[in-house]
């Protein structure tokens, strides 16, 4: 009954659900270091990656990682396959029109973006929430869709920041 109960963890975690710890600043306010969030590894074979989704990705090439950095990434998804992204006067637009950003902090800008981006077919523009603080598409280019391992979907840890993303 133990190895059942076992077998039945490992399955899930390795094909269902499986929890990741924020290692850096890049997602803050909305994560925090050390939080532990849920991710839903069978998200994406249901539905296709939504705009504003918090997602983990495997680290790109364009981002190699040093000694003790993490090989998956998190971020949020602000640009989708054929879309231009472009930030004017620190604010985000996509196709001409301003992104509507609620989970950012009051006065957080966006830099380092003033070039428009057409995301490429089968790619992703995404962005940490901490913009000032976040190596991101702006830097590491767009990242495949093939790449991503699941939609975060809620903090699990420490208690006191349980929720849902």
């Amino acid at each position: 009954m133990i190895a059942g109960a076992v077998l039945v963890a490992l399955l899930i975690r390795n094909f269902a659900v499986q929890s990741y710890r924020i290692p850096s600043e890049s997602m803050m306010p909305t994560l925090a270091v050390g939080d532990r969030v849920l991710v839903n590894r069978l998200s994406y074979d249901i539905h296709d990656v939504n705009r504003g989704d918090v997602i983990v990705f495997r680290r790109p090439a364009t981002s190699p990682a040093a000694p003790g950095e993490p090989a998956d990434l998190i971020k949020r998804v602000v640009g989708l396959p054929g879309e231009t992204i472009v930030a004017t006067d620190g604010m985000v637009y996509v196709d001409d029109k301003l992104l509507n950003e609620p989970y950012l902090p009051d006065g957080e800008t966006t830099l380092n973006l003033d070039e428009p981006v057409e995301v490429p077919d089968d790619q992703l523009f995404v962005m940490g929430d901490n913009r000032a603080n976040s190596e991101d598409s702006r830097f590491i280019g767009t990242i495949p869709i093939e790449s991503v391992v699941g939609r975060a979907f809620a903090i699990i840890w420490p208690i006191n920041r349980i929720s849902g993303l």
